[in-house]
Formats: C-alpha cells, structure tokens, sequence
C-alpha cells in the first residue's frame, strides 16, 4: 500500500478517549495509550472494563464522545479509508456466511478492498497453508469446527496484508493444541513487522506471546507497559506445595507464620511477600518434618497482578 505520511513510532495512538453510551454508561474515561510499531500488545480487563469498546473505536464502529484515535498516523475520525486500509481483525463471533466455502470468503475479502483476483489467490493460498486450512478450501464453513472456524477469520483478516492485526479473544473454545499452533502462527507474523493487539482471557496467553501489555478497569487505564517491567512490580506471588506425605493438624500449625491453606487435595497453598525467600518455607517444611515432592506457581505471574489491580 501507497503511503501518504511518514511511518509514525506508534501503530495506533489514543488520546483522552471517551465514550458514555445512551443509557448514561461511561464505558471510557479518558484513557490515553500508545501501541508501538511491531510490538505484540495485550489489552486486558474483566469483562465491562471498556475492552471491547477500544477497539470498537480503533476499528470504526464505535463512535467515541471524545479523544482521538490514530491508526498509523491517520485520524480515525477525518481518514476512516486509510485507517481501515491498515487494520485486519478478528472478532470475537463468527461473521462470515456459513454456506460458503473456505475460498470464497477470504476472496471476498479481498475483493472488498479492491484486490484483483490474480493478486488474491496466492494470498488466499499462502494463509489458508500456513493455517492448516488449505485442504479444506472448497468445503463449506459450516463443515468446520470451532477452532478451524478461528483459523478462518484470521486467514481472511490478512487477506489485504494490513500492518495492524486486531484478535479479540482469537483461541476463545479452542483446544490446547491448535491453540498453540496459532500463537506459532501468530508470532511468525508479528517477526515479520505485523503489530498484534490482542485481548484475551487466557491470560497465560498474553504473557507468552506479548512484549507490552495495558490493564483497563472501569473504563481507566491502570497499568501498561512492558510485559517484563509490569511483572517486575509483583509484590506477592501463590505457590502450591506438593509434599511427600500428606501435612498432619501439628504440623500445619508449625507453618502458621507462612499462613499456609491445605487445600482439598492434601497440597499446601502459601503466599510470599517480595521481601520473603524461599529459603524460609524449605526451612519451615523441613522443621515441620515434610519434604517437598513437587512446586508450581499457584496462577501465572500475570495473572497474580491481573487480580491486584482489578479485584
């Protein structure tokens, strides 16, 4: 695609972003925020947050009460054409005629941004291959199942090569393993010079594929920056403790001062304070008279600050 201005640092740039819907809900309240050139960002926040209507504005179905919206340095409000030129994304629901097949809806995609025919098949091949759809091509897409339904939005969203890919919870009744083909996916894309706006529940998720992360709450902006600077911030992370025998009544109370949970299962539940080692809970289960068979996290450290800043 032509360019009309220089490449601007940040792929999308938001600025005192409002929007108070007829019912009086403020679902913005000002929220600024900046979206690097090339970076895999998440946009995270419990459900009401302001999320969906973030990205409603970026992509242009929103109309915001306030702020503006830049999307490769053109104003969303003033250049909706070339704003929309650069984005792709991929909605939450399935939106696409179910009686068609593969190959006719990423070519119908095409053709709605003006793409010839000839310049669209070897696109249309290349997503369909790489996203494991290509067998399927010409079978209806109401033949596929949910997560090859996922695929398919995502093959048809880059059907015009856009700079800016928007996935709105993208692996949403997914299973494990094609989920983690698309995060593969997904990054070879952003390696490439895609930027990437995720929103997602699986928070999991976010942490391993993103460089930068915003936290939105209650229509403000809480936290947002790097992925490794946010988590650097925890001041408190949740172990499970698997123990080789199972903790008796006496020995529970020689742990009190770590204020451990026995969980249903017989495993031991702590919380550390930053200022806490490690040293200390091997130390007081070794005290205690229990050996430590097994350790993990209690949630990933994302999700750790995910729940301070929101609950």
């Amino acid at each position: 695609m032509k360019k009309t201005a220089p490449a601007p640092e940040s792929a999308i740039r938001i600025r005192n972003l409002q929007k108070t819907y007829a019912n009086g809900f403020v679902a913005l309240k000002g929220i600024d925020l900046d979206i690097p050139r090339g970076s895999f960002f998440a946009l995270l926040g419990p459900n009401g947050a302001g999320k969906s209507t973030t990205i409603g504005i970026v992509t242009g179905l929103v109309r915001a009460t306030g702020g503006t919206v830049e999307v490769g340095g053109f104003d969303t409000a003033t250049h909706p054409v070339e704003t929309k030129m650069q984005l792709g994304v991929v909605a939450q629901e399935f939106n696409f005629g179910i009686f068609d097949t593969l190959f006719e809806i990423v070519l119908n995609q095409a053709g709605y941004y003006g793409i010839a025919r000839s310049e669209a098949l070897p696109i249309a091949e290349k997503n369909l291959r790489k996203l494991g759809l290509w067998e399927k091509r010409n079978d209806q897409a109401r033949t596929l199942s949910g997560g090859m339904k996922r695929r398919l939005m995502i093959a048809r969203a880059l059907m015009h090569e856009p700079e800016i890919l928007i996935l709105d919870e993208p692996t949403a009744g997914v299973d494990i393993e094609l989920r983690r083909g698309m995060w593969d996916f997904l990054r070879e894309l952003n390696a490439a010079g895609v930027t990437i706006v995720l929103t997602t529940h699986y928070l999991e998720e976010a942490e391993t594929l993103c460089d930068r992360v915003a936290i939105i709450n209650r229509g403000e902006i809480v936290r947002e920056g790097t992925m490794k600077s946010l988590l650097s911030t925890l001041d408190q992370e949740s172990y499970v403790i698997e123990t080789v025998e199972k903790p008796t009544e006496s020995q529970m109370k020689a742990l009190k001062t770590l204020r451990p949970i026995l969980a249903g299962d017989g495993n031991i539940e702590i919380t550390l304070k930053d200022t806490q080692s490690f040293d200390e809970v091997t130390g007081k289960l070794r005290d205690a008279g229990l050996t430590i068979h097994r350790l993990r996290n209690k949630a990933n450290r994302l999700e750790e600050l995910f729940v301070q800043l929101t609950k």
